[in-house]
């Protein structure tokens, strides 16, 4: 009993040089395990007089609450050393600048895609949008192309693997076209009384849209996106055409040195048809004549696609290429860079 005091110097010696903790798990048991020194003593209270029991007891108690500490004191000293080295190892040099995210960019097609919308819902036109697979009477025949017209072959046009209720394969729709009869049909089922009393509302709208055709290279891409415009009413005539196009030409290029020309073309679906030409009077392009855009008033045989009567409604339709618009907008030369996800050309538009 009177070694106490050095037992207790020497756990506290032993759990010092504990290098980990199962070394001092080791030194713990030593001590205070169910063959430690501390329960080796407890045990030998039982050869002690009653009347030397209760002191050798409180004795040994008082070593057992040191031996403790020094073991917990250990074990704390070692945790504390085991997480300084983790934030040592996980140090982050906060001087350093962040790591900021990156901004992202709206591409330039769909750049021109909100611009278009913009300036032509001013003027009161509303937005189309259809499907993309398209049947063969909506895509061509609805549109006055004959079934031997060389748009239905298979080198200008994507078919799919389906069928329509004719038996007729379904395709990728060639051009946005084809949702000028499906608004204009469901525009005359909703005002059916008005149109029988040749009172329905104007149809005005544009049809912005992704399209495809079997076509590639530099001006080409086999995906490519258009926008449709039609404007149908009792009194809408070619002059009505000019106005429009031309103010719209004027504000989404903002500037007023663009002088535009209508060229006598073809178009199955209008009658008149014209070709858009427009030239810039400064600048890079200036002098030179740039197709833009096909037009014409709408054909009388499409007009009754329509579910009207072309003796009572007429107007004018018109379609243009987004890339094209968007690439005389930022000068860009090469078609192909709007669908190649290269950042160094997209970040230019940031």
């Amino acid at each position: 009993m009177d070694n106490l005091d050095s037992l207790v110097a020497g756990a506290t010696a032993d759990f010092a040089a504990a290098a980990d903790p199962a070394s001092l798990e080791d030194a713990k048991a030593r001590y205070l395990g169910k063959s430690g020194r501390i329960t080796e003593l407890m045990k030998s209270l039982a050869a002690l007089p009653p009347e030397q029991k209760r002191e050798a007891g409180a004795k040994i108690n008082a070593a057992k609450q040191g031996i403790e500490a020094a073991l917990n004191a250990r074990r704390q000293a070692l945790a504390d050393a085991q997480l300084a080295a983790r934030l040592a190892s996980e140090a982050i040099d906060v001087t350093l600048p962040g790591r900021a995210r990156g901004a992202g960019v709206i591409h330039p097609v769909m750049r021109s895609w909100m611009r278009i919308e913009e300036i032509f819902a001013s003027i009161g036109f509303d937005v189309g949008d259809g499907p993309e697979i398209e049947t063969d009477w909506y895509n061509f025949s609805a549109l006055n192309n004959p079934e031997n017209h060389p748009a239905r072959s298979m080198q200008d046009t994507f078919y799919v693997d389906m069928k329509d209720a004719d038996g007729r394969l379904l395709c990728l729709r060639t051009h946005t076209s084809p949702m000028q009869v499906r608004y204009a049909r469901a525009h005359v089922a909703k005002h059916a009384a008005q149109v029988a009393s040749g009172d329905m509302p104007e149809i005005r709208v544009i049809v912005p849209g992704r399209t495809y055709r079997v076509d590639s290279d530099a001006t080409h891409s086999p995906m490519f996106h258009q926008f449709e415009g039609l404007w149908i009413g009792r009194d809408v005539s070619f002059a009505d055409l000019k106005s429009v196009y031309t103010a719209f030409l004027h504000a989404f290029f903002e500037r007023d040195d663009i002088v535009v020309r209508f060229r006598p073309s073809y178009f199955p679906f209008t009658e008149p048809s014209a070709e858009v030409d427009m030239m810039f009077e400064d600048g890079p392009l200036k002098g030179r004549w740039l197709e833009i855009a096909g037009s014409g008033q709408v054909h009388p045989t499409v007009v009754r696609n329509y579910g009207l009567d072309p003796e009572q409604y007429v107007g004018f339709a018109f379609g243009s290429g987004l890339e094209r618009l968007t690439m005389l907008r930022y000068g860009v030369e090469d078609l192909r860079l709007f669908f190649e996800g290269d950042l160094r050309f997209l970040e230019q538009f940031r």
